[in-house]
């Protein structure tokens, strides 16, 4: 059994758009403990088989886990079918990973099962070629990642921090919202530099000043409730609140347990999906 534990991102930036139309990204991201469940099993057929207990999601070629074993058996002549049974709790076009998280961990357990001896570096590589967050996800763990994706570079763990988040009802579609960067109308970027140092120093304060996603009014001029639940995450006490991803989940971030449970607690009458998590760095099992 694998673990695919959802993402959110700290900070979020691209600077440009490549020749294919691939975004280079500038971003900081961490994972959480709300975390889908991956089990593998080989089958006697060459075949492979995604089943999910989620009823929004393909279990053919559409989906990322299927795509995730696709790859490793093209590129390293495997001829043994796979069943991949994924236990959802992450929430689906959320703006958290989920399918990105779920794939990484298939990445992960073949390397295993199979014996392959790739490094992370290496399954990240591979990755990419299902979705830019596949190669973060097969970290999981805080990291600053640049490039297309592909360049993970793992960051100390965060200072002591609780976040709640809150996804809206609406689905977005993330390649809808990056269709919609318009790069001359950019002007205002995060600052990945400061969120950097203040992470190196630990510094809390520093992390929440520096937060920042280029997405979020791009997404927010859709749906407006992203910046309604943003408000009344400040409003009920997070030092800092942001989307995530291309959206529609809002998180909340607080220094103390006890501030983060009053804004769980005041936001469950607004919000059907909400949720208090811990950062997590899968590398720590």
């Amino acid at each position: 059994m694998e673990k695919a534990p959802a993402k959110i991102n700290l900070g979020l930036d691209t600077l440009f758009e490549h020749q294919n139309g691939d975004k280079e990204w500038n971003m900081v991201m961490t994972s959480v403990d709300l975390a889908d469940y991956v089990q593998i099993e080989t089958l006697s057929t060459n075949k492979i088989e995604v089943a999910t207990d989620s009823g929004f999601l393909p279990n053919d070629r559409r989906n990322l886990a299927f795509q995730a074993v696709s790859i490793l058996k093209r590129e390293y002549h495997i001829n043994t079918g796979v069943r991949i049974k994924i236990k959802k709790a992450i929430p689906v076009a959320a703006g958290l990973g989920g399918g990105s998280s779920d794939a990484a961990a298939v990445l992960r357990g073949l390397n295993r099962m199979w014996e392959l001896n790739l490094d992370l570096a290496t399954l990240a590589k591979l990755g990419l070629q299902i979705d830019s967050d596949v190669p973060y996800c097969v970290y999981s763990q805080t990291a600053h990642v640049t490039g297309k994706g592909e360049i993970v570079t793992p960051l100390p763990k965060l200072p002591p921090m609780w976040i709640v988040l809150a996804k809206p009802k609406v689905s977005v579609s993330t390649p809808n919202i990056l269709r919609q960067v318009d790069y001359r109308e950019l002007n205002t970027h995060p600052n990945i530099d400061g969120l950097l140092a203040g992470i190196a120093s630990q510094t809390p304060t520093a992390i929440f000043e520096n937060m920042g996603n280029v997405l979020e009014p791009i997404t927010a001029k859709r749906y407006p409730e992203i910046t309604q639940i943003k408000q009344q995450l400040l409003t009920f006490g997070a030092d800092a609140a942001q989307m995530s991803g291309s959206g529609p989940t809002v998180f909340g971030v607080c220094r103390k347990q006890s501030r983060a449970q009053r804004v769980y607690n005041s936001l469950k009458g607004f919000c059907r999906e909400v949720y208090l998590v811990r950062p997590v760095n899968l590398t720590d099992r």
